[in-house]
C-alpha cells in the first residue's frame, strides 16, 4: 500500500515537473509571436497611408456659368478617387461649371458644362434650321462637314420672273445633322460605328444644327422662316468666300440713336450690337432697297401733290402715282 501511494506521487511529481517544462517553453516562446503579429499590422497602416490619389479642388468658390480661372484649383492627396475627377488642373482649367461648386470640392467631369456648346466658338451661336433629305444633299451631310446656305424666295403666281435664289452665308459648319452630331461619343468597335453612320444616314433628318457668327443668326432664322433653304456641300479645303466689300450693307430692323452734336461717330455694328438691330424680311428680299427708295417716293409723292395744287390741268395726260406694292413698282395716271 505504501509503495502504490509512493509511485502515485512520483507519477504526480514527474507530471508537474513535465508541465512546469512546457509553460517555460510557452513563456519563450510568447515574445515572437506577438512581435510577428504587430509586424503586419504596422505594414497595413502604412499601406493606408499609401494609398492616395490626386484630385483637383476648387480653391475658392466657383460660380456657375463662369469660366474657370488657373488660380482656383489645385492637386490635393485624398484617400478617394471620386468617379470622374481630375488628377490634372490644367484639364479643368477654362471649363465651365454647370452649378456652384464651393471651397474644398473636388471638381468632377459631370459638375462642368459638356456636349455641343463646346464645339461652338468665340462668336457663333449654334442653330437649328428645317431639313430633309433634299436640302441636306440626299442626307449625305455629316456633323463636321462645311456647307454653303443658299436660300429659294418665290414670288406670288404672277411675278415668278421675280423669285429669286442666291448665296446666303458661305462656309459653315455643321455641328449636327439628324440624330448624329459632332459630340457624339465614338463606338467602341468600327463594325458598330460602321452600323450607327448607316443606320444615320438611312433615317429621315428633321433638323440641321450649324455653328453661325452672331451677328449672321438673324439673316438665317428670317430666311428659313421666308424662304427655303438649300445646304450645298463643299470640299473643307475650299477656302473661297464672297467678299462683303462689294455689296451694300443691309438696313437693321431697329435704326441706332442718333449721335448728339461733339460725340464721335460710332463704328459699324458688330456681333452682338448688330444682331439686336435685326433683320426685316423685305430687306433681306430686296437688299435694302425698298428702304432706299423711300425718301425718293415721299418726295415725288409732294412734289406730285403740289404740281397738283398749282396746275391741276396743265399737266399731259394727268397726274402720275407711284404705287409700291412689296418689292414692285407700278405707276399710274389719272
Amino acid at each position: 500500500m505504501i509503495n502504490l501511494t509512493k509511485i502515485i506521487a512520483a507519477i504526480l511529481v514527474l507530471l508537474a515537473l513535465a508541465l512546469g517544462g512546457y509553460a517555460w517553453m510557452l513563456g519563450r516562446q510568447a515574445p515572437p509571436k506577438t512581435a510577428v503579429t504587430a509586424a503586419p499590422i504596422s505594414d497595413q497602416a502604412k499601406g493606408q497611408q499609401a494609398n492616395t490619389y490626386p484630385v483637383v479642388v476648387a480653391t475658392k468658390p466657383l460660380p456657375a456659368g463662369q469660366v474657370i480661372a488657373a488660380d482656383a484649383l489645385r492637386v490635393e492627396q485624398l484617400t478617394v478617387n471620386p468617379a470622374g475627377a481630375f488628377q490634372d488642373a490644367a484639364a479643368a482649367v477654362g471649363r465651365v461649371p454647370v452649378l456652384d461648386l464651393s471651397e474644398g470640392t473636388p471638381v468632377m467631369e459631370n459638375q462642368l458644362v459638356s456636349g455641343l456648346a463646346l464645339r461652338v466658338g468665340e462668336g457663333e451661336r449654334a442653330v437649328a434650321i428645317k431639313a430633309d433629305e433634299i436640302m441636306g444633299v440626299g442626307n449625305k451631310i455629316q456633323p463636321g462637314d462645311l456647307v454653303d446656305v443658299f436660300i429659294t424666295l418665290k414670288s406670288d403666281g404672277k411675278d415668278v420672273d421675280r423669285s429669286q435664289a442666291r448665296l446666303l452665308l458661305s462656309r459653315k459648319r455643321v455641328l449636327a445633322f439628324g440624330s448624329s452630331s459632332v459630340d457624339g461619343l465614338p463606338s467602341k468597335t468600327a463594325d458598330k460605328q460602321q452600323q450607327q453612320q448607316q443606320v444615320q444616314r438611312t433615317e429621315a433628318a428633321r433638323t440641321a444644327v450649324l455653328a453661325v457668327p452672331v451677328d449672321d443668326v438673324n439673316r438665317l432664322t428670317i430666311g428659313d422662316a421666308t424662304g427655303r433653304l438649300m445646304l450645298a456641300l463643299r470640299n473643307p479645303n475650299d477656302m473661297a468666300e464672297p467678299d462683303p466689300k462689294l455689296f451694300a450693307d443691309l438696313p437693321t430692323a431697329l435704326q441706332p440713336a442718333s449721335i448728339r452734336p461733339g460725340e464721335p461717330r460710332r463704328p459699324p455694328l458688330e456681333g452682338l450690337d448688330r444682331a439686336q438691330a435685326g433683320l426685316t424680311a423685305v430687306d433681306l428680299v430686296t437688299g435694302g432697297k425698298s428702304i432706299a427708295a423711300r425718301p425718293a417716293l415721299t418726295e415725288a409723292r409732294t412734289i406730285s401733290a403740289g404740281a397738283r395744287t398749282a396746275q391741276p390741268s396743265t399737266a399731259r395726260g394727268g397726274l402720275q402715282v407711284e404705287v409700291i406694292r412689296g418689292d414692285r413698282s407700278e405707276t399710274t395716271s389719272y
